[in-house]
């Protein structure tokens, strides 16, 4: 019997490494929604058109190296905003949730359009500051050259247009249990998530 985890937060908040570790606890598959639309940026960028990259994409697509760049980021956050790659990408996220041994996703608006039934609800969420401070981390451990400033621009910059635009906004759900991991480490907010789902499903 399939059950759905969804969970939905902005740039940095940890709801990625939260969801890789509920779905390994969980014997669940996962799916970074995000991924989906960076490898549509990506395409895009290289000259495709939107609704024709999101309607063609691959394995391949989706295993580029480049996909965690923050080009590939500011990239998804454009495309994002466009109607038709959300119609596009919609069909196969929802039969991804719906996987026999149970899924996670995670993303901006998996608990509020893609898996409204999901039954566990999590909206992952911190500061800018804090989430800022994380992915610039992050890239310099990477070897990027970015500054604090120029990361925390750029998350300022995905917040107001993922909670900005008209199809879809990131929202926390009403019926979604809110995880502000601005102080918690993430042990702490994975044992959090994990029992939200053991308090649901038992066991």
């Amino acid at each position: 019997m399939s059950f759905t985890v969804a969970i939905d937060g902005p740039a940095a908040s940890g709801k990625g490494t939260i969801s890789r570790a509920l779905a390994a606890h969980f014997g669940m598959l996962h799916l970074d929604t995000g991924l989906l639309y960076r490898a549509v940026g990506a395409r895009v960028e290289a000259g495709e058109a939107p609704e024709a990259a999101a309607r063609s994409l691959t394995q391949a697509d989706l295993a580029r190296e480049d996909l965690r760049s923050q080009a590939a980021a500011s990239a998804a956050s454009r495309v994002a905003a466009i109607p038709e790659v959300r119609a596009a990408l919609l069909d196969f996220q929802r039969a991804f949730a719906r996987a026999p041994e149970g899924a996670v996703l995670d993303g901006r608006d998996i608990c509020t359009v893609i898996c409204p039934g999901a039954e566990v609800k999590l909206y992952v969420t911190a500061s800018p500051e804090v989430r800022a401070d994380r992915r610039h981390a992050e890239l310099v451990a990477r070897g990027v050259d970015v500054t604090r400033e120029e990361v925390l621009e750029d998350v300022l910059a995905r917040d107001a247009r993922d909670m900005g635009r008209a199809d879809a906004p990131l929202v926390a759900a009403p019926d979604a249990l809110v995880l502000d991991t601005s102080e918690m480490g993430i042990d702490e907010a994975v044992a959090a998530a994990i029992a939200e789902v053991v308090r649901v499903r038992g066991g």
